[in-house]
């Protein structure tokens, strides 16, 4: 199992980004958070086994239909033991 922390700017908000990176999350049995940030990028933290982590953090450099991807950071993390897979809405 892996922690990784994602950074996503361009254009990754109003456009579904959290909702379609919560559904490819759940697709790869991946687990984690994703919330908009106020300097209009996305964060995302995720967790899950190396392979499927792999296919997810693929997807999320191409985002959802209407995602134009300008900076991609990532990076690793501390395990937390994420349950799920949720939209933080703060």
């Amino acid at each position: 199992m892996e922690h990784l922390r994602l950074r996503i700017y361009g254009r990754v908000q109003r456009i579904g980004f959290r909702f379609q990176s919560m559904q490819t999350a759940y697709k790869y049995d991946v687990r984690g958070m994703v919330r908009n940030m106020e300097d209009g990028s996305v964060y995302i933290e995720a967790e899950g086994e190396h392979g499927n982590m792999e296919k997810f953090v693929e997807w999320c450099k191409i985002g959802p239909l209407g995602a134009k991807i300008e900076k991609f950071l990532v990076e690793e993390g501390t395990f937390k033991n994420y349950t799920s897979f949720d939209i933080d809405h703060n």
